[in-house]
């Protein structure tokens, strides 16, 4: 009776070791859309290497939507990761919600255009090229996270077009931008280069002259709620390797520069 009943605790304590240690290797990582195609690659890759289980939770770098991940994190959702635009990803390591001796640089992004598969293609590659392709243009769409921003409130002023841009240009949320050119509704598409390419019914036009580019940073980090920092650390640090870069490469981001 009494070695029945210690085999039988033998076996719950085990179990629950078991259980423990599982949980332990369950990794949530928060990722916006530039990294996103990257990270869907490296992601098995490491879960397969480490032995970690990895759940993976979509969101932009900022803006004020539900799914952001500034808003994630606001409303107490629960990351170990967090992979985002570098200056995004400061504001919240300077509000004490990251880690700041976590953070890594990933990669550089640039700006890409896109049109609809089988619509002509724009030359852009001076600014005077791409300058007469926005003002010939019937739409425009760009997105609500970095790119954006920096083509809403910067680039149109530099090309001196800001009025003749503001009737026919629209800030696309939550959603790719290259899905609303594919569907028709936009003539012309702007994004980071690695969010655009997975988008299908598109054709990549090319970058934007570097002359107007804007260059972005991702990054990553640890929130300091993390209840697995350390192996989150080791992610981190896969992703800074050669093989994870070489994978980002693929997608259409640019090592990091200096």
């Amino acid at each position: 009776m009494m070695k029945s009943l210690w085999k039988r605790l033998t076996v719950l304590v085990a179990c629950a070791v078991l259980c423990a240690t599982a949980t332990a290797h369950e990794l949530t990582v928060m990722t916006s859309g530039g990294f996103s195609a990257a990270f869907e690659r490296l992601a098995p890759q490491y879960s397969e290497q480490a032995g970690v289980e990895i759940q993976t939770v979509h969101g932009p770098s900022m803006g004020k939507t539900p799914q952001s991940i500034p808003s994630r994190l606001e409303r107490g959702e629960h990351a170990d990761v967090v992979i985002m635009v570098g200056s995004a990803l400061q504001k919240l390591i300077d509000a004490g919600q990251v880690d700041p001796a976590s953070r890594v640089e990933l990669a550089d992004s640039r700006i890409g255009m896109v049109v609809r598969s089988g619509a002509p293609k724009p030359n852009i590659d001076t600014v005077a090229q791409f300058k007469d392709a926005l003002l010939q243009a019937r739409s425009v769409a760009y997105s609500d996270s970095a790119s954006g921003v920096y083509i809403e409130n910067q680039l149109f002023k530099t090309l001196g077009i800001e009025q003749a841009m503001r009737a026919k240009s629209t800030k696309i949320e939550r959603i790719p931008v290259g899905s609303v050119v594919a569907d028709g509704r936009y003539q012309l598409g702007f994004q980071q280069v690695a969010e655009l390419l997975p988008v299908r019914n598109v054709e990549f036009v090319g970058r934007i002259p570097e002359a107007l580019q804007s260059i972005t940073r991702y990054a990553a980090g640890v929130p300091v709620t993390s209840e697995h920092p350390e192996a989150a650390k080791r992610l981190l640090q896969y992703l800074q390797s050669e093989q994870a870069q070489a994978v980002a490469r693929q997608t259409g981001l640019d090592p990091v520069s200096h």
